[in-house]
């Protein structure tokens, strides 16, 4: 019986030698596997896919539309299992676009106890997507088509997917590259162009990266770093974090200023629980920052600051976005052009579960469009 990552890495192979040669004979098949594993707007279906066919190629005795212990007998598997151990390293190695985490956590997928059989109504969009994905399931279920087969189909698309996602990415980057003759952008020409990006849909994750950019660019002169983020959906009792954003001094790893992140307003209870979190996790830091998309409620950032005493000395304050943004590049207005690049490269580094392909391209495009005046 081969290993779940001698089986995936097996796939790889297959599907790179084949890239342009589709490995399913059947026209139904490759359109089924072609939209699910191309799927822009929800990523979910492809990486439960390759869960199932991970697990019915590692025990060839289960059905592979049973992931769920749950369903009992000895056919069932735990398809989150496969997806969480095998299929998330797999999908890192190879930067495939898939969500970062994992499939069975979604609400079509999680807490179910029937196989995911034809004619099941999952709760999710496209619907295409999930007739798609039980279509599959009995595809190999019914033998009409080999779990081996399917599994490279799948990973072929998905470079092809991921290949062409590259390739936009460094045509725009080339694009760029034209304009660099030209006067850098002023502070405020840069604070319009982040604001007009962070207007569009999926971009929650910006004022992170703008933080975290501030001190890429600032830090040595100010003498302190950021801690490495963690994933735009881990949670901080997990990590252990204190915040989305943790600074602390250079050559220390005593976190000094913490910054959490809200796209709404920040409330009392906020405070409460940022205050609650530094006594479970016993640090002290002498900055507690909350940035905001949002406006700023008054009576809370008083309440922000009335708790500097209570905790001996821990500054609270809430700190709009933009206007964050906006006396940085002020302050540090001869460094601009190594924040736009700092702040561009974490843009281009992050998941796309975490900002979309399109908002990638989208920033590309309004920078060039800035630049060219």
């Amino acid at each position: 019986m081969s290993e779940p990552t001698d089986i995936l890495d097996t796939a790889f192979r297959r599907a790179n030698v084949v890239l342009n040669r589709s490995l399913i004979a059947d026209p139904e098949i490759r359109n089924r596997v072609e939209f699910v594993a191309g799927s822009v707007a929800n990523k979910a279906g492809v990486r439960l896919l390759m869960a199932c066919l991970l697990a019915k190629l590692h025990k060839p005795s289960i059905d592979v539309r049973k992931p769920y212990t749950k369903i009992g007998g000895v056919d069932s598997f735990s398809g989150r299992r496969y997806d969480e151990s095998n299929i998330a390293e797999f999908i890192n190695t190879h930067s495939l676009p898939c969500n970062s985490t994992s499939a069975f956590l979604t609400l079509a997928f999680r807490n179910r106890n029937t196989p995911l059989v034809l004619g099941l109504e999952l709760e999710g969009r496209p619907a295409q997507l999930y007739t798609y994905v039980l279509e599959l399931l009995d595809d190999v279920y019914n033998r009409r088509v080999e779990p081996d087969d399917l599994l490279a189909e799948t990973v072929r698309w998905l470079l092809i997917n991921r290949n062409e996602q590259q390739q936009r990415i460094e045509s725009l980057l080339r694009a760029l590259r034209t304009t660099r003759g030209a006067i850098p952008l002023s502070s405020e020409m840069m604070v319009n162009l982040i604001e007009k990006h962070m207007s569009l849909k999926g971009t929650s994750r910006l004022p992170v990266l703008i933080v975290a950019a501030a001190y890429q660019a600032a830090g040595r002169r100010l003498g302190e770093r950021t801690l490495p983020l963690y994933a735009h959906n881990a949670a901080d009792v997990q990590t252990g974090a204190l915040g989305d954003v943790e600074v602390t001094l250079i050559d220390d790893d005593h976190v000094v200023t913490s910054y959490e992140m809200k796209d709404r307003r920040v409330t009392k209870g906020d405070v409460d629980r940022a205050l609650q979190k530094l006594e479970e996790i016993r640090k002290r830091v002498d900055n507690y920052i909350f940035i905001t998309t949002d406006v700023i409620d008054e009576q809370v950032q008083e309440y922000a600051r009335s708790v500097y005493e209570q905790t001996d000395g821990v500054e609270f304050v809430i700190l709009n976005c933009i206007g964050f943004l906006r006396h940085y590049l002020h302050f540090f207005h001869r460094y601009r052009s190594e924040f736009l690049e700092a702040y561009q490269a974490l843009i281009l580094a992050e998941p796309s579960s975490s900002i979309s392909q399109a908002v990638k391209e989208a920033f590309l495009s309004m920078r060039q469009v800035a630049e060219e005046g």
